[in-house]
């Protein structure tokens, strides 16, 4: 039965919380070995707190998890769980860890460390703010090139229409005004 196989499912193991700070901290777990895992849950919880977030991704090998949007100073506990193509494992045991005070991991980084973790973080702007660029310039390639197209096949067929048109326009147009002709043609 599914159950059967879901609880054969061995939890993470080795879980452990690493690059604590004030407001984020990553946590990493191993799998047993032969497992069929296809993806994690995790459920984080403030210590005494009864709200969990539950975070959860599958169709990946990914064994951490950045944990975001924490308070500083506050005792956490962290759930791991693997999951299946049967379902969820048992929860890993129970992770606690507590965040700093903000001023502390200021304090503990050297300013080569922040310079170098900026640096890191503006290149990746960078490069997300150029493919999206490229794509736009991509797409008025495109819109310039289907008008060009378009007013080649416009300027085509317009000395033939305008030809034809003066032609019966002059016909019918009175000696007292000979531009009538013209003014409709254009229009």
């Amino acid at each position: 039965s599914l159950s059967l196989s879901a609880d054969s499912l061995s939890p993470p193991v080795n879980v452990t919380i690493k690059a604590v700070k004030a407001n984020s901290a990553v946590v990493t777990w191993d799998i047993p070995e032969g497992d069929p895992v296809i993806g994690f849950a995790i459920t984080q919880q403030k210590k005494d707190v009864r709200m969990l977030r539950f975070i959860q991704e599958v169709n990946t090998t990914t064994r951490s998890c950045a944990l975001w949007d924490l308070e500083e100073e506050t005792d956490y506990i962290v759930h791991v769980q693997s999951i299946s193509m049967s379902g969820t494992s048992p929860l890993s045991e129970p992770l606690r860890f507590r965040t700093p005070k903000e001023a502390e991991t200021q304090a503990s980084k050297s300013k080569d460390e922040v310079t170098m973790e900026e640096v890191g973080q503006s290149t990746q702007l960078r490069a997300g703010e150029l493919i999206i660029i490229v794509v736009v310039l991509i797409m008025w390639a495109g819109v310039i090139a289907l008008f060009c197209r378009q007013y080649d096949i416009i300027k085509d067929n317009e000395p033939n229409n305008n030809k034809d048109k003066a032609k019966n326009s002059s016909e019918c147009s009175t000696p007292e005004h000979p531009t009538g002709g013209l003014l409709r043609s254009k229009v």
